[in-house]
């Protein structure tokens, strides 16, 4: 599935002499990065999944920082800002890359990507030539959250792209998340190389990627698709939502429909 070509951003380390007493040294995925020295990038996708609060959203926008990134996302000619927001640790990453530079990038920031679309709306009155075409055509604002994520995958990423996403799927279905799957598969056979952030066990399932796993204490490792943490928890859960949802909410067993979800 990968391309030798689709590694454009090869490792990440942490500049020596930062304080990981303080925030945002402090969290689990810099302090590993920290000890360990150096984060290697394979070609084609690798997941960082983990915990709310592990530092794998900080991890990405750092390393898109400090690849040139806007820290609100876009491209690397993207130039706006609406509030700065992002953490000091884009300065402090040092990234190796390598010889092939990608021809095309996109920096998505779920949380952020409302204050993209209005600036690709302003781009594309502002600009020389139309940039609405890039992107399916339509404003994302006049698409679904979720309908404005797969037309920027589907007619912004390219061949040869470097994309860094975090949590994508905060705006998709099921059946969206599966197309997205699909389009970064498509992608990676044509030399794109793409690092996510991800809660979803659907994307996840793409055959081929590398997933890396942020445990509490700060420990980083590559796990196979079965043990990375969201597949697991979310198996065990449709497997016996009755007792999960006694044990949770302290109440006898659910007997009702959804306890028999299989």
């Amino acid at each position: 599935m990968t391309s030798a070509h689709g590694r454009f951003i090869q490792q990440v380390r942490l500049a020596p002499g930062v304080d990981d007493s303080r925030y945002p040294f402090s969290l689990p995925a810099v302090r590993q990065l920290a000890g360990s020295g150096t984060l290697v990038l394979p070609p084609g996708v690798t997941f960082l999944v983990g915990e709310n609060g592990a530092g794998k959203s900080t991890l990405i926008e750092a390393i898109a920082v400090a690849a040139g990134f806007n820290p609100e996302g876009g491209s690397r000619n993207f130039r706006f800002a609406t509030r700065a927001t992002e953490s000091e640790l884009g300065d402090h990453l040092i990234l190796a890359w390598g010889i092939r530079k990608p021809r095309t990038d996109f920096f998505l920031r779920a949380e952020s990507y409302y204050n993209v679309a209005s600036e690709i709306e302003r781009l594309n009155v502002a600009g020389g030539r139309p940039l609405l075409p890039a992107y399916g055509g339509v404003s994302p604002h006049e698409r679904s959250h979720g309908e404005s994520f797969l037309d920027l995958a589907t007619h912004r990423f390219g061949p040869a792209g470097l994309y860094l996403l975090d949590e994508p799927e905060a705006a998709l279905s099921v059946q969206s998340c599966l197309a997205l799957l699909a389009r970064m598969h498509e992608l990676v056979a044509q030399g794109s190389q793409f690092l996510v952030a991800t809660h979803s066990p659907v994307l996840l399932a793409l055959p081929g990627a590398t997933i890396m796993e942020i445990s509490d204490d700060g420990g980083l490792e590559q796990v196979e698709f079965d043990q990375a943490l969201p597949v697991r928890l979310t198996r065990e859960f449709l497997g016996a939502p009755g007792r999960f949802l006694k044990n949770l909410l302290g109440t006898g067993e659910i007997d009702d429909a959804r306890s028999s979800w299989h």
